[in-house]
């Protein structure tokens, strides 16, 4: 049984309202409502770290374990040689600093010794957007999806194994499938130029 098959992922959300708090360094982080989050990190310059199956597979396995931990319910994922995407939904989302320190400070931990490079600075900032709107949602579904695709990593997004696309496809009713494909990714605001 695959990783991907052993995570227990809803596949439709509820949407709540909205409200943000602007910090004065770095990006926003709104945090302070249950509900649906889509998050985008990047490695350190934008090195691609991730840059082999190995790499890939230990980052996907730790997310997914460190999403469990904090009580994260991924709903999408896509991990890339040097940035990765997920929504995923919370009713405690002020932990998130917590899930992604801890993901990051581990990650980076062993992939500076597969490197023998001890304290090498790996992750970079995080983005995160409160996601309030089904439509939405649905945009960035096929964002995250796309993503491997948009990179030109594969031609069919389902064939990336680091992507929850063929997840997506196989749990997901087709007809729910199709609407998500049928949304756009080209107006999707979300921090991406990797």
């Amino acid at each position: 049984m695959s990783a991907h098959s052993k995570m227990h992922l809803a596949i439709e959300p509820r949407f709540g309202n909205h409200s943000q708090m602007d910090w004065s360094h770095g990006p926003g982080h709104w945090l302070f409502e249950p509900g649906l989050y889509m998050i985008t990190a990047r490695t350190y310059q934008k090195l691609p770290d991730l840059h082999s199956p190995m790499r890939l597979d230990f980052f996907l396995s730790s997310l997914f374990n460190y999403a469990r931990e904090f009580e994260w319910n991924l709903r999408a994922w896509a991990t890339l040689p040097n940035h990765y995407h997920f929504i995923a939904a919370s009713s405690r989302p002020a932990n998130l600093r917590k899930f992604l320190g801890k993901l990051h400070m581990k990650t980076a931990e062993q992939l500076n010794l597969w490197d023998n490079t001890p304290g090498r600075k790996l992750w970079f900032q995080f983005w995160d957007s409160h996601i309030t709107f089904e439509r939405s949602y649905l945009a960035r579904l096929n964002y995250v999806h796309q993503n491997p695709v948009k990179y030109g990593l594969v031609p069919l997004a389902e064939t990336y194994q680091w992507c929850s696309a063929s997840w997506f496809i196989q749990n997901a009713p087709a007809a729910f499938v199709r609407t998500v494909k049928s949304f756009k990714t080209d107006q999707v605001n979300v921090p991406d130029d990797f």
